[in-house]
């Protein structure tokens, strides 16, 4: 192994990161409807992501390493670049200010908790839930 690849890796490594989220893609606001119904059997969250953001990668990313809630929540994941309308619609149906990144947990057809940016934190989640 060179020292470059030492330190950098290379397109071998498979150390990287693995997705440990059951996501659901947010792409259609008629979604919204299924996202209200279940709420009201198991908690459901909505990660808004921004594909145009490296701050939102950064969080997107730490958020799947530390999640394992896929037996007890929901996980849809919105690009809010691809879908705006579906945010806003987001934003008003749970009474949410639009932030990106940001992280929504829905319960009983209500948002409980709402956080953006670096408190997007999968174990402060678990708390929530």
């Amino acid at each position: 192994m060179s020292f470059l690849n030492s330190i950098f890796g290379n397109s071998e490594n498979t150390d990287t990161p693995k997705n440990n989220v059951n996501w659901t893609e947010l792409t259609d606001i008629a979604q919204l409807s299924d996202v209200t119904t279940i709420s009201n059997e198991k908690p459901v969250v909505i990660f808004k992501h921004s594909t145009r953001c490296s701050i939102s990668r950064m969080a997107l990313k730490q958020f799947e390493r530390e999640f394992d809630l896929n037996e007890t929540v929901d996980a849809y994941f919105l690009d809010l670049i691809a879908h705006r309308d579906i945010s806003n619609e987001i934003a008003d149906k749970f009474n949410v200010y639009h932030e990106s990144p940001q992280l929504i947990l829905i319960k009983n057809e209500k948002a409980v908790y709402d956080v953006s940016h670096s408190d997007i934190d999968a174990v402060a989640l678990k708390e929530k839930v």
